[in-house]
């Protein structure tokens, strides 16, 4: 008997449950908790109208390790799978080290008073991890998780050397709505404000937010603006792809968006410092997040695709050679398959597919361990089997303008 506890009711928890759910030799007790009972009884009616599968729900306050223990230990849960808040991964971490319990996120810890997201502060439990036993799972999302097996497999199966890394993500997405972030609004906002940052011949070159900007060809998509920003895959894949050079990120986002944010930004309204308001102390960022439409309903009606993958610049069998690996996902399919849009899919089906090679062996490893250290082959075949296929790509000389 395997059960799984999915702490999150956001759009990537509901489509946590929905794939579990659809593998019940794996997943054969499933239960999802969140501070609003309320979200996650929506999602377990969902699930069983689509599946027949009965999804139990509780409300915790993950914030509170205590209290998280007391409902895994209640759960008998065997995994926590986390897509709460980035504010609370330290918490659940806490509760997992108590009980004993399997771990895995879809990404970094960020404290809640500063927009900075790195990876040591969970890296700092790899020893406790260890001594006991527990296997924790960082950043199995898509970016992170998805893109760093794909750099795993083109490190193992493709080149000699990697030189360069370009994580590309494109939403070429409508949802219809002058303003609406993909995912938790407070998150997205901190993450696309902060300063760009990129790794460089051995050192992090920081570079002012929205500073740098490449037209790419996009897969099945299009050539579309791409901005450079900092992602936590990096820093990470800095560590475990050997010889690499270079390595940065970049993501699309509509004039429109970038309108709206930076006149959000000018009135003070991405602020994530309290203010005094009629006597309350508010944080602008947290009061934003409360009016924005929530991600997890953007779904119906959404068109268009996504396009995230990596592009390979290294030495095979004593040539340079230029490669890509990607993968294209359509939110109307999103939709109709577990009621979420595109970028909630490609972030909880890698989340559920980790889960299911840690309880079926593959991924159990006692320590904190990013998705690049494991065996990636099989998550690959795994992803591509429950929604995800990849595609492999030559890349003309141009590196569809991401070339130095």
């Amino acid at each position: 008997m395997s059960n799984v506890l999915i702490i999150g009711a956001g759009g990537v928890g509901n489509v946590v449950v929905h794939k579990c759910a659809q593998d019940p030799e794996t997943f054969e007790e499933i239960t999802i908790a969140s501070r609003t009972r309320k979200k996650c009884d929506t999602i377990a009616a969902s699930v069983k109208s689509r599946t027949g599968v009965d999804v139990a729900t509780a409300q915790v306050d993950a914030n509170d390790d205590s209290e998280v223990a007391f409902l895994i230990r209640e759960t008998e849960a065997d995994i926590v799978i986390n897509v709460a808040l980035p504010y609370q991964d330290l918490s659940i971490m806490d509760a997992c080290l108590a009980t004993g319990t399997a771990y895995l996120d879809t990404a970094n810890y960020e404290p809640p008073e500063e927009a900075k997201f790195e990876y040591s502060w969970q890296w700092a439990y790899r020893e406790q991890f260890e001594r006991e036993g527990i296997t924790a799972i960082l950043g199995c999302g898509f970016d992170p998780g998805v893109t760093n097996a794909y750099c795993a497999y083109a490190r193992d199966m493709l080149f000699d050397r990697i030189h360069t890394i370009d994580i590309v993500d494109c939403n070429d997405g409508d949802h219809g709505l002058p303003f609406a972030t993909n995912f938790n609004p407070e998150i997205n906002i901190r993450e696309v404000t902060s300063k760009g940052k990129y790794w460089e011949k051995g050192q992090w070159i920081e570079t002012e937010p929205m500073e740098i900007a490449r037209s790419i060809d996009f897969p099945e998509v299009g050539v579309r603006t791409a901005y450079l920003l900092y992602h936590e895959e990096e820093e990470s894949l800095v560590n475990n792809i050997p010889g690499l050079e270079r390595i940065r990120f970049w993501m699309t986002f509509s004039d429109e968006y970038l309108t709206h944010l930076r006149v959000l930004q000018n009135v003070g309204m991405t602020g994530i410092e309290p203010v005094s308001f009629e006597g309350h102390e508010i944080v602008p960022l947290r009061f934003l997040k409360a009016i924005l439409p929530d991600p997890g309903s953007l779904s119906e009606g959404y068109s268009g695709k996504t396009s995230i993958g990596c592009i390979f610049e290294g030495e095979a069998d004593g040539e340079i050679r230029r490669r890509m690996i990607y993968n294209v996902c359509e939110h109307a399919k999103a939709h109709a398959e577990v009621g979420a849009q595109a970028v909630s899919y490609t972030t909880g089906v890698p989340a559920a597919t980790g889960a299911a090679l840690y309880l079926n062996g593959i991924w159990e490893r006692p320590g904190v361990w990013n998705v690049e250290e494991f065996d990636t082959r099989p998550f690959l075949e795994e992803v591509a089997k429950r929604g995800l296929p990849w595609k492999l790509s030559d890349v003309d000389a141009t590196c569809r303008g991401v070339c130095p």
